[in-house]
């Protein structure tokens, strides 16, 4: 049973996210992705669909022609999906220069950030596709990240932080991962 309402917008914005961490090569391959998730579109409600997005076909660096829709912001040079890992790699970066402290409760994890960069900082935690996750909300200095585990907060909590403090989100290379239950140890309120 899906959990994407049958709604233009949230179609359109799965069509997003699926082109953003997917290799789509055609509009069967996408319109099966839908289907995964319980969203059965015709071939030319997905064709307006990929119009209204703006999406195109653009060059993969592993070969073939895929699709990509612009990025939000400043640069909307259309982009084929990312790879995970380099999604969490600028995750872990952020965390470093941005988290000023991660606190958890239950299922929900307060993240603060020096003022104005809450909602950067969301969307980065968005695009790294983290398992453990339902989503986030942000304001200007404070982001509320939800999590799938109804006790998992405090654990995520701590990930966070251990995100910030790791010598390899500073070095940029391989990084820890927020897991999809998250350790259970209890961790300080505020990084250092």
């Amino acid at each position: 049973m899906t959990t994407i309402p049958g709604t233009k917008a949230a179609r359109q914005r799965r069509i997003v996210d699926l082109l953003g961490t997917h290799v789509v090569r055609s509009q069967t391959d996408l319109a099966d992705l839908l289907a995964a998730d319980g969203l059965q579109v015709t071939p030319s409600t997905l064709s307006r669909d990929l119009v209204e997005l703006d999406a195109v076909r653009v060059r993969h660096p592993a070969g073939g022609l895929v699709y990509a829709v612009p990025a939000e912001g400043g640069d909307r040079t259309p982009r084929p999906a990312v790879e995970t890992v380099s999604a969490q790699a600028r995750l872990a970066r952020l965390c470093n220069e941005l988290l000023v402290s991660a606190e958890g409760s239950a299922n929900l994890v307060v993240l603060r950030t020096p003022p104005g960069a809450a909602q950067f900082f969301a969307s980065a935690i968005d695009h790294a596709a983290l398992g453990a996750l339902l989503g986030t909300i942000a304001g200007d200095d404070t982001v509320l990240v939800i999590c799938k585990d109804p006790n998992g907060g405090p654990g995520v909590a701590d990930e966070f932080r251990a995100l910030a403090t790791s010598e390899t989100a500073k070095a940029s290379d391989t990084i820890p991962t927020l897991s999809d239950t998250g350790p259970k140890k209890p961790a300080s309120d505020t990084l250092n």
